[in-house]
């Protein structure tokens, strides 16, 4: 009698003995069938290394990613389900609609489940629940948005320019950075006032003002600042180390300082504070080279060495310095 030759398969430089896919695979749907999640999502991971699966393997580890709540892993599972058109369309359609909503994707959901009724996609017994999750999916939309809603008029009181002004310099840069990782467009007129009062410091004034640039949001602000006054829009600004005094002056102190890295570093480190305080106007009216010449003398001065200086522009920059002490206003 002939043995039948079994398929080896090599997976960079491994050889995986025949039988040891299935193996892995029957271990991820006892695993599964008996609520081991982790151990299920495990050994069908290492049994797809090797071999693409089938629907079934897929499906069962599209259900334990479900419950390691792995909502992204899962949608991209049921996509490749439905590449292969699966027999299990309507268990499968089923799962990926729960996990578009879990996802937050409400619009996708009501889309799909729209078309899946107008094309007569579904079996007419499946047609009820799926009505019955674009239900669920409409009302968990609408209450998130109320939600979202009252979240952003909280937020928006907080930054409101009554409330705003009554706190801190260094309260209101806390309260200005925690909106870097958020989207600020809805606060830009809020924003706006901020930027525009004479009585918040410099240094908050350029914070709020960098997060519209940074967010290119397009509103129209006067700024004033050191006697000086200009009519800006951040989606045509650049940040403050972006402008092109600050690159000249840059440029002359690394040439001046090539030698001296250490002085080098604290200079830098002050031009990038006080950029911050005078933004959007740089070190106007003084030229360039005055400024930067000025920086050396300042920070050797801090060293103990005494030198000539240009008091005047000395001057500007102890008060640039000042200015950047937010807890000490």
């Amino acid at each position: 009698m002939t043995k039948r030759k079994q398929h080896v398969i090599k997976h960079d430089n491994i050889v995986v003995f025949p039988g040891a896919v299935q193996t892995l695979i029957r271990e991820g749907h006892m695993y599964a069938e008996n609520y081991q999640y982790e151990e299920a999502v495990a050994s069908f991971e290492k049994a797809f290394l090797y071999e693409t699966g089938d629907e079934l393997a897929l499906s069962a580890y599209a259900y334990a990613l479900y419950e390691l709540k792995a909502y992204d892993k899962v949608k991209n599972v049921c996509e490749q389900l439905f590449t292969m058109g699966t027999t299990l369309y309507v268990e499968v359609m089923e799962l990926y609609v729960t996990v578009c909503m879990q996802l937050k994707e409400y619009h996708q959901v009501e889309s799909l489940i729209t078309t899946l009724i107008e094309e007569n996609a579904l079996p007419v017994d499946q047609v009820e629940k799926f009505e019955r999750l674009r239900s669920l999916n409409q009302e968990v939309a609408r209450n998130l948005q109320k939600k979202e809603d009252a979240q952003r008029l909280l937020e928006e009181q907080e930054y409101e320019l009554s409330e705003f002004s009554a706190l801190s310099p260094d309260e209101q840069s806390i309260r200005l950075h925690r909106l870097m990782d958020t989207n600020v467009r809805q606060l830009k007129t809020a924003l706006k006032a901020i930027i525009e009062c004479p009585t918040i410091h410099p240094f908050v004034q350029s914070l709020a003002l960098i997060l519209l640039v940074e967010q290119e949001v397009s509103i129209e602000i006067t700024v004033s600042k050191f006697n000086e006054t200009m009519i800006v829009n951040p989606i045509n600004l650049v940040l403050p180390n972006q402008l092109p005094q600050y690159g000249e002056v840059k440029k002359i102190i690394e040439n001046k300082l090539e030698q001296d890295p250490s002085t080098l570093e604290m200079v830098q480190y002050l031009m990038a504070k006080h950029a911050i305080v005078t933004y959007p106007f740089e070190w106007h009216p003084y030229e360039a080279d005055d400024i930067a010449y000025s920086y050396i003398d300042f920070v050797q001065s801090m060293l103990g060495k005494v030198q000539e200086m240009n008091y005047e522009i000395i001057d500007f920059l102890q008060m640039l310095e000042k200015l950047t002490e937010l807890h000490e206003v």
